[in-house]
């Protein structure tokens, strides 16, 4: 019997596609296209909290700049959505209008009902292997938070909050991040 394989997109074959309709998300994983649902409540409050606090920090101090849910291309056959993303000033120059040209400083992941493994092995390899400086996983159901710095090509838990603390992940040492805002339900 002869076995017969499928061709697997590229990332640049993925890129040519067409916007996401209304309420799906895509993302191409090892050349094969994930469509996953648009998110709950409580990540897309906890993803906008957070990004208002690291926008209006990034802003004050001229650090660079922070975007989402934008086209990723970390290798040939993966195009990934970080939630959230940060380049610093320094490093703008890899983002022009027709995409992204290198790894961001810093991803963040808002860990979602079913995504898990994704998010936290999957992800966490190909952001590392892409030469992500930093890595968040937030979790609004377990309502915690860790942070990751990449260290001889491998990620390192660096920092971790629950609950009500209040956090400083790098690269924002002096950024107080008070993780009870982000929660849906507050308590």
């Amino acid at each position: 019997m002869t076995a017969i394989g499928t061709a697997r997109m590229t990332a640049r074959q993925f890129m040519e596609l067409p916007e996401d309709p209304p309420e799906v998300r895509r993302e191409l994983a090892n050349g094969e296209i994930i469509v996953s649902p648009s998110p709950s409540f409580a990540h897309g409050r906890a993803d906008s909290v957070l990004n208002s606090l690291l926008r209006r920090h990034v802003k004050l101090h001229k650090l660079g700049e922070i975007a989402g849910d934008v086209d990723t291309i970390v290798s040939r056959q993966t195009v990934r959505r970080p939630d959230l993303f940060y380049f610093s000033t320094a490093r703008l120059h890899l983002v022009s209008a027709k995409g992204i040209h290198g790894p961001p400083d810093l991803c963040v992941e808002f860990v979602s009902p079913g995504s898990e493994h994704v998010d936290r092995v999957q992800k966490f390899a190909e952001y590392a292997a892409y030469g992500v400086a930093h890595y968040w996983i937030i979790d609004p159901v377990a309502r915690t938070a860790e942070a990751y710095n990449l260290t001889n090509g491998t990620y390192t838990l660096v920092a971790r909050g629950s609950g009500e603390d209040v956090v400083r992940f790098p690269p924002f040492a002096d950024l107080d991040i008070p993780l009870g805002e982000l929660w849906w339900p507050p308590k």
